[in-house]
């Protein structure tokens, strides 16, 4: 058997960042960006108004109070948007809405509420020829300067932001349309079994629902990654092979679930294992010992296809794509610092329970409690970390890693805890 940190070491070193591509900003969301940003255009990109009111001439409206307001001319109504110019001369005003561009010769902004035209309902339609100003304004009140946020040529957005709903406004107020990013990573979900029905069929005699192909297509979204489900395949060579041949150019990597142990049906080893691109190993770790990995080649000569070969049971399939593929997938969107192991907190064990003998155990744990500051955890199940136990798989909050050279934890023990989705 080969270790865990082999087995991933071997996945990391063969997969690469997606090459970067333009893609809308509305496709963009959750990718790594591959370049810098920098503003084409200046936020904002004209002198607005920060207030609805009326644009002046601030010296016009110095001695403005209460019992003596100044009476200004309106000559024009700028609502946001508007292309119209019209000057303010002294002794006259625009209307102005908020975010339109200062007209010529104003200087100010009064707020609608320091004049006598707070509209009632209905009536914010009506331009009245004279405003009165019961408040002074001072020179530059509440106008926003053109690139008073961000000249051009300023960089915005520096590569290797993973981009979020945030990074994408900045991006486009600040000119751009497009970003070039590394592109989503598209997935496809294989599971392989004669003995798989569709979700909600009715079983007969020997059959089980395929819910592998539902946990690792919301798994890949989960690690950020686009499931492309390719559907389950039966224990058949030239199905199998069929079904890989006619999906390999539309997906950039592949998780298949079965098929990789020693039965007479294992049809995944048995059709990748004679190409030599995907060799299959023992990892010494439970569950989830039997692996396989490799890169295909597309029939388009692109970029090579990561095939992630799992084992069948569900547990199994939960464990190994937490900690191979989970990583690789991070390693592909860009998200270099993220392309290893799952970090790992300090827990107290709650109960004890068995570990297999030489095999890292991986051990499905709920959370029971924090207790001053200790994290507390015991088994997801009674049948402790056994791979077919899928069922009670969704009580899990982690996985409790313990060392091959361990056989049992005891109540009270320290563990190490992989913190999952």
């Amino acid at each position: 058997m080969i270790t865990v940190e082999q087995h991933l070491d071997r996945i990391l070193a063969a997969v690469a960042p997606l090459p970067p591509r333009a893609l809308p900003l509305a496709q963009a969301l959750g990718c790594v960006l591959a370049q810098d940003v920098a503003a084409t255009v200046a936020v904002p990109p004209f002198d607005n108004s920060a207030m609805d009111g009326y644009a002046v001439q601030a010296a016009d409206v110095t001695s403005a109070n209460e019992t003596a307001p100044v009476r200004l001319q309106v000559v024009g109504d700028l609502p946001a948007g508007s292309a119209e110019r019209p000057p303010v001369a002294p002794g006259t005003a625009v209307r102005i809405m908020t975010g339109a561009p200062m007209p010529p010769g104003a200087d100010a902004v009064v707020p609608v509420e320091a004049t006598d035209q707070v509209a009632g309902p209905g009536e914010g339609a009506r331009l009245p020829q004279v405003v009165q100003i019961r408040q002074p304004a001072g020179l530059g009140a509440h106008v926003r300067r053109a690139a008073g946020d961000v000249a051009p040529g300023t960089v915005v957005l520096r590569a290797g932001t993973r981009l979020r709903a945030r990074d994408l406004s900045t991006a486009a107020s600040t000119g751009h349309g497009t970003l070039l990013v590394h592109p989503p990573v598209r997935v496809g979900v294989l599971s392989t079994g004669s003995e798989l029905v569709a979700p909600g069929e009715p079983l007969a005699h020997g059959q089980i629902p395929d819910s592998n192909e539902t946990l690792v297509a919301g798994m890949v979204r989960e690690s950020g990654a686009v499931p492309v489900v390719l559907g389950a395949v039966v224990d058949d060579v030239a199905a199998l092979r069929a079904r890989l041949t006619e999906n390999l150019g539309r997906v950039d990597a592949i998780v298949t679930t079965g098929g990789v142990s020693a039965g007479a049906y294992d049809v995944v080893k048995e059709v990748l294992a004679p190409l030599g691109e995907v060799s299959f190993e023992r990892v010494a770790m439970q569950p989830g010992k039997p692996q396989g990995f490799g890169v295909l080649a597309r029939p388009d000569g692109g970029p090579g296809v990561p095939m992630f070969c799992l084992p069948g049971n569900p547990v199994s399939v939960f464990v190994s794509f937490q900690v191979f593929v989970h990583p690789a997938l991070q390693r592909m969107r860009a998200l270099v610092a993220d392309a290893g192991p799952r970090p790992t907190t300090d827990a107290v064990a709650a109960t004890g329970w068995r570990c297999p003998a030489g095999r890292r155990q991986f051990m499905p744990v709920a959370v029971e409690e924090v207790r001053d500051g200790e994290l507390r955890v015991r088994p997801a199940t009674a049948g402790g970390s056994g791979s077919h136990l899928v069922a009670s798989l969704a009580r899990a909050d982690a996985l409790a890693v313990v060392d091959a050279d361990v056989e049992a934890v005891a109540e009270g023990d320290v563990v190490r805890v992989m913190m999952v989705p």
